[in-house]
């Protein structure tokens, strides 16, 4: 049986401060990363701020992406927030 759903990861001050590490879902409807996100924000306020486009990078199967990648079914995309040094 094909792989239906999509693994999703957070990670850094995304995971810590929206509570989760990691989740599945459902493929139906996704094509691209954007499907992803815009999905993600519909849960409220702080999920809508976190990921929005100028304050997370995106990845799809540890590649970096762009709104636009394309997802499949049994793809990982992560979520995480801009890599600052000092």
């Amino acid at each position: 049986m094909a792989e239906s759903s999509i693994a999703i990861r957070f990670f850094a001050s995304l995971r810590e401060r929206l509570g989760i590490g990691e989740e599945k879902l459902p493929a139906d409807g996704i094509t691209c990363v954007r499907d992803i996100r815009e999905q993600l924000q519909q849960r409220g306020d702080e999920w809508a701020e976190l990921l929005d486009d100028d304050c997370v990078l995106m990845a799809v199967n540890q590649a970096m992406a762009r709104e636009e990648t394309p997802v499949n079914p049994g793809d990982e995309v992560a979520f995480f927030p801009p890599v600052t040094g000092g």
